[in-house]
């Protein structure tokens, strides 16, 4: 599917920019939740087809990331996954982290440290060089919320690697847009309501098969089991032999609407739409006077800048004192040039 084909697929309410706090869903997957919870309302289905949704799900992402399908758990938010490795990680372990880091992948781990983990900060710029024999875990968001950096991937992998130090990746900000490979790393943990255009309460924990051994599964329940319609009632353990161990019971209609996005998200492609998003930033920095960049958020330091994108219908987010814009499939050469010409408005007395 080509990207001017698919824009049709979505029909934004003015110039949104605001996909790095939660994305908009393309038209098939908006009617599938629709009809999902018509079917909800007038109980005239079961629900077990609901489900099936979350199979199809995992197993887009499963692609998207490059990874097998059975590598793949899902849960409701990035924090509670990244929970589970962090509490299965040894006593007395040296974590180390970007300075600046969302809280969803930090909190998991300065918890811990009850039990004599040591956490190390560093900036995100120096975190493949600050990686050192003393390193047991890094944990970092491959795109950064607070300012849209990208991480140097392949760097921080390497060295972790050459150290024998477990990396654990937060993905939300760049599974979507950037593409991945999840093989290069231990765990990604992604939320799905961000650049996967999905509801919320669909998120995703890629786990390399050696690692999957040393996490306990602590919120295990039916739908842990290998056959989760046989493991409704009563001992022994029966869990999952692989990453579906580590689920947790899918809000249904949440992944209903995560099925279909992430479909057509295949469809245009990761690459294809990497290239466009990058592309539209690009511009947006060079008409604000700014060097090019290789990340589809963009930070904008502009006097009133959340006023007058308010008052011309342009969504984005503050954050930081900042106005952070992101671009994404559904946006056009258009919306960039229509927000920099609200940026460069005057402002009225």
């Amino acid at each position: 599917m080509s990207l001017d084909s698919a824009r049709d697929l979505w029909e934004p309410s003015g110039t949104y920019l605001n996909t790095a706090s939660f994305g908009l869903p393309p038209r098939p997957a908006w009617d599938a939740l629709q009809t999902a919870l018509d079917e909800w309302r007038t109980g005239r289905t079961s629900w077990e087809h609901w489900q099936e949704a979350t199979e199809g799900a995992r197993a887009s992402f499963a692609r998207v990331l490059g990874v097998d399908t059975g590598a793949v758990a899902v849960g409701a938010n990035v924090s509670s996954l990244v929970g589970l490795v962090a509490a299965s990680v040894p006593d007395g372990a040296t974590v180390l982290l970007p300075e600046i880091e969302f809280t969803s992948t930090l909190f998991p781990f300065l918890v811990e440290e009850r039990r004599g983990l040591r956490i190390r900060t560093v900036p995100a710029a120096e975190l493949a060089t600050a990686i050192g024999v003393e390193t047991d875990i890094v944990a970092f968001s491959a795109v950064q919320m607070a300012s849209g950096e990208v991480a140097e991937l392949e760097k921080i992998s390497v060295a972790a690697r050459h150290h024998g130090a477990t990396t654990v990746v937060d993905a939300t900000q760049a599974c979507g847009w950037l593409p991945l490979r999840g093989e290069l790393f231990d765990a990604v943990a992604v939320a799905g309501y961000k650049w996967l255009l999905a509801p919320r309460g669909t998120a995703y924990l890629y786990v390399a098969p050696h690692l999957l051994e040393s996490i306990a599964p602590t919120a295990a329940g039916w739908f842990a089991g290998e056959n989760p319609f046989e493991s409704y009632f009563g001992p022994p353990l029966r869990l999952a032999r692989d990453a579906r161990r580590l689920d947790t019971s899918p809000a249904w209609h949440s992944w209903v609407g995560a099925a279909g996005a992430l479909a057509v998200l295949e469809e245009i492609g990761v690459d294809a739409i990497h290239e466009h998003d990058v592309g539209l930033a690009n511009r947006f920095r060079a008409g604000l006077g700014l060097e090019p960049g290789n990340s589809a958020i963009v930070f904008v330091d502009a006097p009133d800048a959340e006023a007058k994108l308010d008052r011309a219908g342009i969504r984005a987010a503050v954050r930081g004192g900042r106005v952070r814009t992101s671009w994404h499939v559904y946006n056009t050469a258009d919306d960039v040039d229509r927000t920099l010409e609200a940026l460069a408005a005057r402002q009225s007395v």
